[in-house]
C-alpha cells in the first residue's frame, strides 16, 4: 500500500502544531529529516524535537539519519519516538561500521530499519541487505538540502531495485526522498516505489491537504 511521507523540514515553523494536525489527518507517515552539518552540509532536528513531535503525531515518525555514526544515536531516536530508522550505506562504511549490525541495532530497538543512498552511489550497493532491511530509501536528490530538483535517473534506479526483490521473491518498501510531487509520483509508483517523501509540493502549497491527495493519484 502506498504511503505517503510529509517531510517536516518544508513546513512552518511558527505554526508546528498546525503541519502536524494536518500530517495526521490526510498522511501515512511524519519523514524527519536529521542533519549534522558533517556528513551533509546543513543542520537541521535535534531530539528535544523529535521528542515534542512525538506527543503530538498519530502517525508513525520516519526518522532518516543523515550523520555520520548514525550507530550511536540509533537507541536515543527510538526512544524520542522514532517508528522507522533509515541511515545512509555510505555514512555507515565511511566511518568503518558494519551496516548490518545497525540494521539490527535498529530493529532491537523496536523500530523498523532503513537503509538510504544517495544518487551517486549504485543502487546495487543495496543488494546485499535486501534480506535484513525493512526498507529502502532511494535519494532522487542529494541528501542536505530541501527543494531541490528531482533526478530522473531516480526511476530507473527503483525499477532496477524492485526487480531485484522481485527476483528473490522479497517484497519490501522502496521509499524516494527529493522533488517529489503530483508531476512524478505516477512514475514513481509505476516504478515501484511505495513510499512518497514530499516537503515542498505539500507544506508549500495553497492546499496542503489536496497535494497529499494528488500524490495518491
Amino acid at each position: 500500500m502506498l504511503k505517503i511521507a510529509p517531510s517536516i523540514l518544508a513546513a512552518d515553523f511558527l505554526h508546528l502544531k498546525r503541519e502536524l494536525d494536518l500530517v495526521n489527518e490526510y498522511a501515512d507517515l511524519l519523514h524527519v529529516d536529521v542533519m549534522d552539518g558533517t556528513f551533509v552540509p546543513n543542520i537541521s532536528f535535534g531530539f528535544p524535537l523529535v521528542e515534542a513531535m512525538a506527543k503530538v503525531v498519530t502517525v508513525p515518525m520516519d526518522v532518516h539519519l543523515m550523520i555520520v555514526n548514525p550507530d550511536k544515536y540509533v537507541e536515543r531516536f527510538a526512544r524520542a519516538g522514532a517508528s522507522l530508522i533509515s541511515f545512509h550505506l555510505e555514512a555507515a562504511l565511511q566511518a568503518g561500521k558494519d551496516p548490518s549490525e545497525i540494521i539490527a541495532m535498529i530493529k532491537d530497538c523496536g523500530c523498523k530499519a532503513g537503509l538510504v543512498i544517495n544518487p551517486d552511489v549504485p543502487v546495487e550497493s543495496l543488494f546485499p541487505y535486501l534480506e535484513e532491511a525493512d526498507f529502502f530509501l532511494i535519494m532522487s536528490v542529494f541528501a542536505g538540502f530541501g527543494g531541490q530538483k528531482f533526478i530522473e535517473e531516480s526511476l530507473k534506479r527503483i525499477s532496477t531495485l524492485r526487480r531485484e526483490m522481485e527476483s528473490r521473491g522479497i517484497d519490501k518498501d522502496i521509499e524516494v526522498d527529493g522533488g517529489v510531487s503530483a508531476e512524478n509520483s505516477r512514475a514513481l509508483i509505476d516504478a515501484g516505489a511505495t513510499m512518497l517523501v514530499a516537503g515542498s509540493s505539500v507544506f508549500k502549497a495553497e492546499n496542503p491537504a489536496e497535494a497529499i491527495a494528488q500524490l495518491r493519484v
